[in-house]
């Protein structure tokens, strides 16, 4: 049984940590619409930390973390950004109190590290979703699911791609994140386990070999055949190549999961991407394809 955090409530404590990228300049704003939703902001030492283009040393970093892991009176961590570093120090944390009570760990990108970790070893939930540094550019519709997620209300997606996938409907645990931090994870502890789940991936600024490359090494590995359906994202800011590769990056995946009778949707509201839906990874869900529109309920 997958655990699920207790949802966040008027009142609670929660925190704001870097665990990978500085901070460019201030995320004031986004404290401040925390605080709207009746939530009060602890800071940690890495949103204002720099060490090189990271957000304090590894050692700063992983104690942040690790401090706001361990205090009972903070319900929710949110990544302040995303960047490169959380597989720095993931093997330096200790979970030990955060398996007896957890609680919801939010982000995207980089924190796919964290919120894949979360699932493959303690079992529990946690929210892909927009955070402090992204708030000022995020929708209204995106902030507001990320509300939803925190405080347990019903999360319903409709819209109609631009690309066509697979029709049909399929239920299941919902798993996914940043494709090449997913494909990294492959062979670690951290790595989640794709039977039977339904699977969404994203991704930004990589080629479309890139993307090639990466869904084939899942496939090899035998992750995608046994899939309940795919949502595929936003892959964004891809430039232009000498030599094109001939292929979208819709094109490039369709390609690799055409074979297959599971239910596929692109474009979907999330990834690096101003409306970035929150998406409740561990959470089971229903998704519901047709060749005009998608549905997604968690």
């Amino acid at each position: 049984m997958i655990k699920q955090p207790r949802y966040l409530k008027k009142g609670d404590k929660i925190a704001i940590v870097c665990p990978a990228k500085k901070l460019p300049g201030s995320i004031a704003p986004a404290i401040a619409i925390l605080e709207s939703w009746g939530l009060e902001v602890i800071i940690g030492k890495t949103v204002t930390a720099e060490h090189h283009q990271f957000a304090g040393d590894d050692a700063l970093r992983a104690a942040d973390l690790q401090g706001f892991l361990d205090d009972p009176e903070i319900k929710a961590i949110i990544a302040g950004r995303g960047g490169y570093g959380t597989v720095r120090i993931i093997d330096e944390l200790d979970f030990t109190a955060f398996n007896k009570h957890p609680k919801w760990i939010v982000g995207f990108s980089d924190i796919t590290v964290l919120l894949s970790h979360a699932l493959a070893v303690l079992n529990t939930q946690s929210i892909h979703g927009q955070m402090p540094y992204t708030f000022t550019s995020a929708t209204p519709e995106s902030l507001t699911s990320l509300r939803k997620a925190l405080f347990g209300e019903d999360l319903k997606y409709e819209y109609t791609p631009s690309f066509p996938g697979r029709s049909g409907d399929a239920k299941g645990v919902l798993i996914g994140g940043n494709l090449t931090l997913m494909q990294m994870l492959q062979g670690s502890v951290s790595e989640i386990d794709y039977t039977d789940k339904i699977l969404f991936i994203e991704d930004v600024g990589e080629h479309e070999y890139a993307i090639d490359r990466m869904m084939r090494m899942l496939k090899r590995a035998g992750k995608l055949a046994k899939l309940k359906g795919l949502i595929v994202g936003a892959f964004n800011e891809v430039s232009e190549e000498s030599i094109p590769f001939g292929a979208s990056p819709e094109q490039v995946i369709w390609d690799i999961v055409k074979e297959y009778d599971y239910p596929v949707c692109f474009n979907f509201p999330v990834g690096h991407i101003d409306d970035n839906r929150a998406m409740v990874l561990g959470k089971a869900i229903t998704l519901d394809i047709t060749k005009k529109s998608i549905m997604l309920i968690q």
